[in-house]
């Protein structure tokens, strides 16, 4: 039995390891190394998990609140309607009222401020109509250099005082840049209500430095279904005094506004619009001062050469020429992890 046991103890010391000290320190060392990256792996992904997660909870509370937004342009339009039949009857009478007044100049200026006062009801009343009312689309090819001088112009032919105060530096002049598929009439009437914005804000705060910086945006996002999908359209910065945390939070809001005059449905409507295209504006504070603000739009979806191929070999197919009328549902907007605000709120 001594003996058995004497060859045992032999034969476990000749299969031993002889580890060094420098061994030891050596896997050790590589342990060390395997568990912080196991660390720094586990960080990522629970830094991805929050991430999506947050952006997801964001899309859908857009999301709801698109649908709210839509049913309160449901009810003002309602609303709006019944308020315009009579407003077109006192504007009538009040003009009938004038017209009988001409040898009583004091009482013919009563009856002119009711006619004034109509016509910016009736204003109103042409606002909310337009906010409340359902975008169907006419989706065509359009490039951003093609929008920006559209809503320029817009802005020029309003007659905005200090126009030519402002230095407009254009950086969305790019021969690679690629077609937006939107409506680009509607599109137009969003971004010259953002570029106004931006141009009386830096005017009525008079801004040392007045530059309106208009160039592309790329961006990717989440939507409502956890499906990221690319994001391409216009940014526009100014150099103005940036936005409170009220305004950012409300911007967006009918009926919300921070200057004297207006419906405060300007950017109500550019919200719409938006929703409409499947897109979303973001909203946020510059860090040297200033405003940005985006409107993005789902980037179009590159054809690859083997559909090309089979779409080439296909017979072609009599449709009428033109793009028909599409009725979008409302898309989330999106808000990134860099925004403050996207959409209503």
């Amino acid at each position: 039995m001594q003996q058995n046991n004497t060859m045992s103890q032999t034969a476990a010391e000749a299969i031993r390891p002889n580890l060094s000290a420098g061994d030891l320190a050596e896997l050790m060392a590589a342990f060390n190394t395997v568990t912080t990256r196991l660390q720094q792996t586990h960080d990522q992904l629970r830094a991805e998990v929050s991430r999506l997660t947050r952006e997801l909870t964001e899309a859908n509370e857009q999301l709801n609140r698109s649908k709210r937004l839509a049913a309160l342009g449901e009810m003002a339009a309602g609303i709006a309607h019944e308020v315009r039949n009579p407003l077109g009857s006192i504007s009538l009478f009040a003009r009938m009222l004038k017209d009988d007044l001409v040898e009583k100049p004091a009482q013919q200026k009563l009856a002119e401020k009711i006619i004034a006062s109509a016509k910016g009801l009736n204003a109103v009343v042409g606002d909310v109509l337009s906010f409340s009312r359902e975008f169907r689309l006419r989706a065509e090819p359009t490039t951003a250099a093609e929008l920006v001088d559209r809503a320029l112009e817009a802005c020029q032919h309003d007659g905005l005082e200090g126009w030519d105060r402002i230095e407009i530096v254009r950086k969305d002049r790019k021969p690679s840049a690629a077609a937006l598929e939107i409506d680009p009439s509607l599109v137009q009437q969003a971004l010259a209500n953002i570029l106004r914005n931006a141009m009386e804000a830096m005017l009525e705060a008079d801004s040392e430095r007045k530059i309106l910086t208009i160039e592309p945006a790329k961006q990717s996002a989440a939507d409502a279904a956890g499906k990221r999908q690319s994001l391409a359209g216009i940014r526009v910065t100014d150099t103005g005094p940036g936005l409170s945390d009220e305004v950012l939070r409300r911007m967006f809001n009918p009926f919300f506004t921070t200057r004297k005059a207006g419906t405060g449905l300007g950017l109500a409507i550019v919200h719409r619009i938006m929703d409409a295209h499947g897109g979303r504006v973001v909203a946020s504070n510059n860090r040297a001062g200033g405003t940005t603000i985006e409107l993005l739009f789902p980037a179009p979806t590159p054809v690859r050469n083997a559909e090309r191929a089979e779409s080439s070999r296909a017979e072609p197919r009599r449709e009428p020429i033109g793009v028909p009328e599409q009725n979008l549902p409302l898309v989330a907007i999106a808000v990134d992890s860099d925004r403050r605000l996207s959409g209503a709120a």
